[in-house]
């Protein structure tokens, strides 16, 4: 499989305080890499500077971040717009919070596509309601006709994978996308991850503090704490025979989900 992602010797700063120290590891095609580790290691902050979605007072002070070729932090602002959406997808946290209440969930996928795409309502119809159906929801009109209030937290959550995939990006970021999730609707969003990769080929980086959401997804796992790696590797070689305490604690402490 060709690379498609490769961050070289990054360190990331907040007001001058380094969050991030020394990072590197690659991403191939179609791969899943999980990056965990307790709140605060940094795992969230690797994916938002890959989306140039630091903050004013974020800064990657050191090392690349390459993608298909270019250097993300060497790209202006709007460049990094172009990417974002069609290249680099993003499911947030808590993908309710995203939504606004008052607009219907289809108006606000069409709004949000056609920022990056001459689309016609009816054609992102055809293609919203096709996704929604491959990622599970047999009665996809009803979901774009939907408030988000009007769906539970699972089905706004898979809702939210749906709108980072409309533009079948190369490369999904998904930030914590179960913690908000009781654990058999995060195994529903886990097989419905691993179905967008099998379906579209989609490279996957999932940031999560629980060893069984990695062990049931990612082909590679990198370990973080307090902005540094711990230990990054194949996920059976690093799960099954761990090399650090750390991740030996991490390990015993969460509960593990299977591999689909």
């Amino acid at each position: 499989m060709a690379e498609i992602l490769r961050f070289e010797h990054v360190d990331i700063t907040y007001n001058g305080f380094k969050a991030i120290k020394d990072v590197s590891f690659t991403v191939d095609e179609g791969e899943i890499l999980g990056i965990v580790g307790e709140s605060g290691s940094g795992k969230s902050t690797l994916i938002k500077a890959a989306m140039g979605l630091l903050g004013p007072t974020g800064l990657v002070t050191r090392g690349d971040i390459w993608y298909k070729g270019k250097n993300l932090p060497d790209l202006s602002p709007r460049e990094l717009r172009r990417l974002n959406g069609p290249e680099l997808g993003m499911i947030f946290q808590y993908a309710g919070s995203s939504f606004c209440p008052i607009r219907t969930v289809g108006a606000q996928l069409y709004e949000s596509m056609t920022e990056h795409e001459n689309i016609s309502r009816g054609e992102f119809t055809a293609r919203a309601t096709d996704l929604l159906g491959k990622i599970g929801f047999d009665d996809a009109r009803r979901i774009l006709d939907s408030y988000p209030f009007e769906l539970s937290g699972g089905m706004q959550q898979r809702v939210g994978i749906a709108a980072a995939m409309l533009l079948h990006p190369s490369v999904l970021m998904a930030d914590e996308p179960t913690s908000a999730l009781d654990v058999s609707v995060q195994k529903q969003v886990v097989e419905e991850m691993l179905l967008v990769r099998r379906t579209f080929g989609t490279s996957i980086v999932l940031v999560t503090h629980n060893i069984g959401v990695i062990g049931a997804m990612a082909d590679k796992v990198l370990v973080m704490r307090y902005g540094e790696m711990v230990e990054y590797g194949e996920t059976k070689q690093v799960l099954e025979h761990p090399k650090e305490d750390y991740t030996k604690l991490l390990m015993s402490a969460v509960p593990r989900l299977r591999r689909a």
